[in-house]
């Protein structure tokens, strides 16, 4: 039986912090940024968590080494 890998595009989207909660960075923050707000911008600079425990379950296990 082959080995269970980790989602190449989820462990550059997603980090688990050292409490357990899954990380993020926050969307539309690159391109077609002059029609933007700087203060939309500055906004989207901080990032996030995931809301939902039920996407943040499925996340740990997509995301686990």
């Amino acid at each position: 039986m082959p080995k269970m890998r980790s989602h190449s595009g989820a462990k550059k989207r997603f980090r688990l912090s050292a409490s357990g909660k899954v990380k993020i960075r926050k969307m539309h923050r690159n391109h077609i940024l002059n029609k933007k707000t700087t203060k939309r911008k500055r906004d989207l600079r901080q990032g996030g968590y995931l809301a939902s425990e039920k996407q943040a379950r499925a996340m740990r296990y997509i995301i686990q080494k």
